[in-house]
């Protein structure tokens, strides 16, 4: 089966060919209007996107060396994100399907990345065996889930305010950093000292080493921000231009951490043998480094696609939908759905949607 993935949720216009399971293109194409207001402008991204996507779709399947009428199958972002955004791609993507005559699939995003550790990588490829631990860490997520054999899964944890991914930019701003600042704050974490400041670590997974945790697995990251928010007020310009380095591996250590703890925790209160890391913040390298460390003192395996595949991207799209079909997990056909901004997965089990 081939499949074009079509994904636009946030300020990423992407377009990927899966041919037979195998990824042959995945073209992404970046934003770059939004570096001087610190964040996403809504209606700047859904500009950007109506520019773009033709001719990343167009760049998509010529880097896949076939012609529109050999996809068997279309699927795109229906949210969550950038309602706008989403509209996007969406709407592109059910026209180009129904003028095809061919079926459209509309993925959850977030789903997208919690399944990405099924993306075939390469021909030995390796995927979660059994029941697994889901850490999905964005600029707009933090959640922790249980995915289950079947592919149903129950959301576990989730930020209580910030997710980890707007914790670090919110920060770096206050730096002084470019936008995004997670990966500038990465870089510069690299020749810090991650203990130069204990910034706050909030709802610790104090019990991560008992198999009978019984805290709860949300995380909360907006005391670290009025902490870092309070340390530069005390410190003069020039005191913080010479620790920066310091202060960016100590607020990273700060979120890695309990991210660590908390995933870990999970996986020994429900007794899994395996867990998973996506999202735009599993391209961190503090994360992913103790993450892996972490996992082998406790007899845990680790799966963490690599970074192409870590942040927004068409690949997961198109890969989940190949999945759901395999799965028999694709509803009726149609070519009206509707878009959505914000997930919705409450406790209990959720099917992918």
């Amino acid at each position: 089966m081939n499949i074009l993935g079509i994904e636009t949720s946030c300020d990423e216009t992407s377009a990927a060919v899966l041919l037979d399971g195998r990824v042959v293109s995945n073209v992404i194409s970046s934003q770059r209007c939004h570096a001087g207001f610190g964040g996403v402008v809504p209606e700047l991204a859904s500009r950007e996107h109506e520019r773009m996507i033709v001719s990343i779709v167009e760049s998509a399947v010529t880097e896949a060396n076939i012609t529109k009428n050999e996809l068997d199958c279309i699927a795109a972002t229906a949210g969550p994100g950038l309602i706008g955004a989403v509209m996007v791609g969406l709407c592109f993507a059910e026209g180009m399907a129904l003028a095809l005559c061919i079926p459209f699939v509309p993925v959850n995003h977030i789903e997208a990345h919690m399944f990405s550790a099924f993306i075939p990588e390469s021909a030995d490829h390796r995927v979660p065996d059994g029941p697994f631990i889901s850490l999905t860490v964005s600029g707009g997520h933090t959640l922790l889930s249980l995915v289950h054999e079947d592919l149903s899964y129950e959301v576990i944890g989730r930020t209580l305010d910030d997710a980890a991914g707007e914790a670090f930019d919110k920060t770096g701003k206050m730096l002084g950093l470019s936008y995004p600042a997670g990966p500038v704050i990465d870089r510069l974490a690299a020749d810090g000292d991650p203990h130069f400041h204990a910034f706050p670590k909030a709802l610790t997974a104090q019990s991560q080493t008992s198999k009978n945790y019984r805290g709860n697995f949300d995380f909360s990251f907006s005391g670290l921000k009025t902490s870092v928010l309070t340390w530069l007020q005390k410190h003069p310009a020039e005191f913080v231009a010479a620790h920066l380095n310091d202060v960016a591996a100590s607020i990273q250590h700060a979120i890695v951490s309990v991210l660590v703890e908390k995933t870990i925790a999970a996986a020994r209160h429900y007794r899994v043998k395996a867990i998973s890391v996506a999202g735009g913040v599993s391209a961190n390298s503090a994360l992913r480094r103790a993450m892996r460390n972490a996992c082998v003192r406790h007899g845990i395996e680790v799966y963490i696609p690599e970074t192409i595949y870590a942040t927004d991207n068409a690949a997961m799209i198109a890969s989940l939908a190949g999945l759901m079909i395999s799965k028999g997990k694709v509803r009726e056909n149609r070519y009206d759905v509707a878009p959505f901004a914000s997930f919705s997965a409450g406790s209990g089990k959720a099917s992918l949607t």
